[in-house]
C-alpha cells in the first residue's frame, strides 16, 4: 500500500523540489495553518477584536482553492504520465528555468495562484489594520516565492499586484484599536508618500535578485547535470576501452594459432589431390581471420585509444580518402565531386583515423540500412560558424559531413535511443550497438556534433560537423 500511495494525497509529509507544483502547493498548505493559528492566538491572547468572519472566509477560501489545486495536479499527473509530469516540473523548477520553452499548464497555474494570493493577503490586512499590520511584510514572502517559481518576465506581475494592494491599503482599512495609527484625511502626506516609494523599491529589489538568484542556480543545475552525463560517459568508453582491450588480448593467441594451422594445413595439402572446395575454405578462413583482426583493432581504435594517437595536419580530400579506404562494397557509394573537389585542400588539425573511421561507421550504418542495391551518398561542404553556436568556438567554421541512405529510415522512438550503447536494430551477429556510441563520442571530444534526420520509408542522413580549427587545449 505505502509504494502506491500518491505523494500529492500528503502535502505536508512527501517530499518537494524547490520551485515544484509540489512545492508550491505543501508552501499554500503551510500558509493555511499559520494564518488560522495567528488569528486565533491574535483573537484570543491579545485581546483585540478582530473581524472574524471575513478572515476566517478568507482562510477558508485559500483552503479550498488549494484543495481543488491538489485535485487538479494530481489528474494532471494522471493524465500525462510521470514523464511529462517531470518535464513541466522541470519547467517551473525557478525563476529562470526553461527560458526558451513555451509556458506550460502548470507554469500559468501557478502563476493565477500566487496573484490570487497577493489579492487574499490585502483582502486580510484590510480587515486586521492595513499597513499598520506588522504582517504586511508577508508581501516580500510572497514575491520571493513568486521569484522562485515563476520566469522571470511573468515574475514581474507579482510586485505590481504588491504594490497596488499596498497603495490601496495605505489609504483604505478596517481600525484596529492598538494597531491603527492616525492617518490624514485627505491625500497622502511625506509619512505615507515614503512607506509607499520604500515598498515599492523594495519590492523591485527583492523580485530582481530573487529571479536572478534562481536563475543562476538554475543554469548551475544545468551545467552540473551536463558534467555528471559527460563524466557517466566517460566512464562507460573506459569501460568499453578497457573490454575492447581485454578482447584483443585475449583472442589474440588462439586468433593467431587458428592462422598458424591454416597455413601449415594449406602448405602440408598442396602437392595433394583435393577437391577445390577445399581451397575455397581455407581462403575463406584465412580472410575471415584477417576480418577478426581488423575488427579488433577499429573496436579498440574507435573506443578511445585513436584519440590518443597523434593529431594529423591533414586536408578534407585526404580525410575522405582515408575514411573510403576501409570502405566493403565501395561501389554502393557515391561522392559528388562536384561538391568535394572545391574544398578539397581546405586544411584540418584532427586525429585522421579516428575520425576516417567514425565516418566509416556511418557509411556502414548506411549500407545496412539499405537494400542491396541501394546505396549511400558521401557529400562534404563548409559552413560558417556563429557567434550563436554553442557546440564550437564562435565565428570558426565547420566542415559538414552527410551520409544519405536508401533505408526504411527510423522512427521517432528509434532516433532518441540512436547512440546509446548495446542499442540496435540490427539482426542478431550482425552488430552490438556500439558503432553509433563509438562515433558520436570521437566527434564530441573533437568539438563536433552528430545529428541524425530520418524519414520513415525514405532513408536517413547521418550529419556531421567538426570544427576546422580546434581549441587550445588539444
Amino acid at each position: 500500500m505505502p509504494a502506491t500511495l500518491d505523494p500529492l494525497l500528503l502535502p505536508m509529509i512527501s517530499p518537494a523540489r524547490l520551485g515544484s507544483s509540489k512545492w508550491l502547493l505543501h508552501l499554500r498548505w503551510m500558509a493555511v495553518a499559520g494564518q488560522f493559528v495567528t488569528i486565533l492566538i491574535a483573537n484570543s491572547l491579545s485581546g483585540i477584536n478582530l473581524s472574524l468572519v471575513p478572515l476566517i472566509s478568507l482562510v477558508g477560501f485559500t483552503a479550498i482553492t488549494n484543495l481543488v489545486y491538489q485535485i487538479w495536479l494530481r489528474r494532471h499527473h494522471r493524465s500525462s504520465g510521470p514523464s511529462m509530469l517531470g518535464s513541466n516540473e522541470a519547467s517551473t523548477s525557478g525563476g529562470a528555468s526553461d527560458l526558451d520553452g513555451e509556458p506550460s499548464l502548470l507554469q500559468s497555474v501557478a502563476i493565477g495562484l500566487m496573484l490570487l494570493d497577493l489579492v487574499t493577503l490585502t483582502l486580510m490586512l484590510y480587515f486586521s489594520g492595513g499597513t499598520d499590520n506588522p504582517f504586511s511584510f508577508f508581501f516580500f514572502v510572497n514575491l520571493a516565492v513568486g521569484g522562485v517559481m515563476i520566469r522571470p518576465r511573468a515574475s514581474w506581475l507579482m510586485p505590481l499586484f504588491a504594490i497596488a494592494g499596498y497603495t490601496f491599503l495605505l489609504r483604505h482599512s478596517v481600525a484596529v484599536e492598538g494597531i491603527t495609527i492616525e492617518r490624514p484625511e485627505n491625500g497622502f502626506d511625506l509619512r505615507i508618500s515614503s512607506l509607499l516609494l520604500a515598498f515599492s523599491a523594495c519590492a523591485a529589489v527583492v523580485t530582481y535578485y530573487v529571479t536572478q538568484t534562481a536563475g543562476e542556480l538554475q543554469r548551475r543545475e544545468e551545467e552540473l547535470r551536463r558534467a555528471q552525463a559527460d563524466q557517466a560517459a566517460r566512464y562507460r568508453l573506459e569501460g568499453l576501452t578497457t573490454l575492447a582491450a581485454g578482447a584483443a588480448h585475449e583472442l589474440a593467441t588462439p586468433l593467431s594459432t587458428i592462422d598458424v594451422i591454416v597455413r601449415e594445413l594449406s602448405r602440408h595439402l598442396e602437392d595433394c589431390e583435393k577437391p577445390e572446395s577445399v581451397d575455397t575454405d581455407l581462403r575463406l578462413i584465412d580472410g575471415q581471420l584477417e576480418m577478426c583482426r581488423q575488427i579488433l583493432a577499429r573496436m579498440r581504435s574507435a573506443a578511445g585509444d585513436s584519440m590518443a594517437q597523434r593529431w594529423d595536419k591533414t586536408t578534407v580530400g585526404e580525410l575522405i580518402d582515408v575514411t573510403l579506404e576501409g570502405i566493403r562494397d565501395p561501389h554502393r557509394v557515391d561522392i559528388d565531386d562536384a561538391d568535394i573537389d572545391p574544398i578539397e585542400a581546405q586544411p584540418l588539425w584532427v586525429p585522421c583515423e579516428a575520425v576516417a573511421q567514425a565516418i566509416r561507421n556511418l557509411i556502414h550504418n548506411g549500407l545496412d540500412a539499405s537494400d542491396e542495391d541501394g546505396r549511400v551518398r558521401v557529400d562534404a561542404k563548409l559552413i560558417q560558424g556563429s557567434s550563436s553556436d554553442s557546440s564550437s568556438q564562435p565565428g570558426v567554421g565547420k566542415l559538414e559531413l552527410t551520409v544519405q541512405d536508401q533505408g526504411q529510415g527510423m522512427t521517432s522512438d528509434v532516433l532518441e535511443r540512436a547512440g546509446d550503447p548495446f542499442f540496435t536494430t540490427k539482426e542478431p551477429g550482425r552488430g552490438i550497438g556500439l558503432g553509433l556510441f563509438l562515433t558520436r563520442n570521437v566527434i564530441s571530444q573533437l568539438g563536433g556534433e552528430l545529428n541524425f534526420e530520418s524519414v520513415p520509408g525514405v532513408g536517413t542522413k547521418a550529419i556531421v560537423r567538426l570544427p576546422l580549427v580546434q581549441s587550445d587545449d588539444r
